[in-house]
């Protein structure tokens, strides 16, 4: 695994303001790191689905935790040694990762009592929480064109919820607080990648929330089955990927151009609930999901226009664009 500051990326015309002299943004790589780690985010809630309804909260959570932790020094100490905890920010280190300790809790509790798409549906206000911290508080570039994306995300994720009387239950609730706490977390990490490797990030995570939910053992523990204990060893794996290709994502690209990529959970989340747990999508979960994923793919071609032609494609030249791109799906359809 590379850091943030070693890999490789391909020039931009001009860096975001943000960042410090001599860093270069590489959108479509951060876009293709966030769209894996939605993958495998979506899994690794489909297993805390399935064992937080045979086994205590804490447990799965402290199990997720250290075994995650577990892969990350097997992977990076043999390379780096003790020098990858090396930093000047451990407090900005420990903050960080007890969010995420609360956040992901929050995330488990809320699976054990909703549906798998719809506990990630009332997530995608996450994104919209970073980008509008990311734009108002670090200043990062944004314009009309980001702003009427991210606001049609948020749209979508209205029409999936359809609230009513019925939507304040307790899982939207824990799902809520999720939302929240990952918003603001990925923005932190955006700031943190200013000085601090990906592996540093990373480790640090881990280490603060196996810490963390290994006091949730005292709520209740029972040793796991065979098939049970794979599953938890499957469990670890794909949560410190995803937070390995998260965390990679917001070092080499704006949480602007990243986020709103996390609304693809939406569509894994679907596919997986339907077939892991016979959960059927409803019309406003399809409607909402089409219009996330829309949404999402316009941003990608706007970013690569933009970073292609050194400046953002004028409104009729984005017209023009999805005019072509639909005459080509409906030539291609006959």
């Amino acid at each position: 695994m590379t850091s943030a500051a070693t890999s490789p990326v391909e020039p931009r015309p001009q860096a975001s303001p943000a960042l410090p002299l001599g860093r270069i943004d590489n959108v479509p790589l951060g876009i293709g790191l966030m769209i894996g780690a939605t993958v495998l985010l979506t899994l690794s809630n489909a297993f805390s689905k399935h064992l937080v309804g045979h086994y205590p909260v804490g447990e799965v959570m402290f199990f997720r935790s250290s075994i995650a932790f577990g892969l990350v020094c097997a992977f990076l100490l043999p390379g780096t040694g003790l020098a990858i905890f090396r930093t000047k920010r451990p407090g900005a280190h420990v903050a960080r990762g007890l969010s995420q300790a609360v956040s992901q809790t929050l995330t488990v509790l809320a699976l054990g009592l909703m549906p798998l798409a719809g506990v990630t549906a009332i997530g995608f206000s996450a994104p919209l929480f970073a980008a509008v911290v990311a734009i108002l508080w670090y200043r990062e570039p944004s314009d009309p064109v980001r702003w009427g994306v991210l606001l049609a995300g948020f749209l979508g994720v209205l029409v999936v919820t359809h609230p009513g009387a019925d939507t304040l239950q307790v899982g939207a609730l824990f799902a809520l607080g999720n939302a929240v706490m990952y918003g603001t977390v990925t923005v932190a990490v955006r700031s943190m990648t200013r000085t601090e490797k990906a592996g540093t990030l990373l480790i640090w995570q881990m280490a603060t929330m196996a810490v963390a939910h290994a006091g949730l053992l005292g709520f209740g523990f029972r040793w796991p089955s065979l098939p049970d204990a794979a599953l938890f060893a499957l469990l670890g794996g794909s949560n410190v990927g995803a937070q390995y290709l998260w965390t990679r994502a917001l070092a080499v690209a704006p949480a602007t151009a990243v986020s709103p990529f996390y609304y693809l959970m939406l569509v894994w989340g679907i596919g997986l609930g339907f077939l892991a747990f016979g959960e059927v999508p409803d019309a406003h979960l399809v409607v909402g999901a089409g219009i996330v994923v829309a949404a999402g793919a316009l941003l990608l071609w706007y970013e690569t226009a933009t970073r292609r032609n050194g400046t953002p494609p004028r409104l009729a030249v984005l017209a023009e664009g999805l005019r072509r791109r639909a005459s080509r799906s409906l030539a291609s359809g006959r």
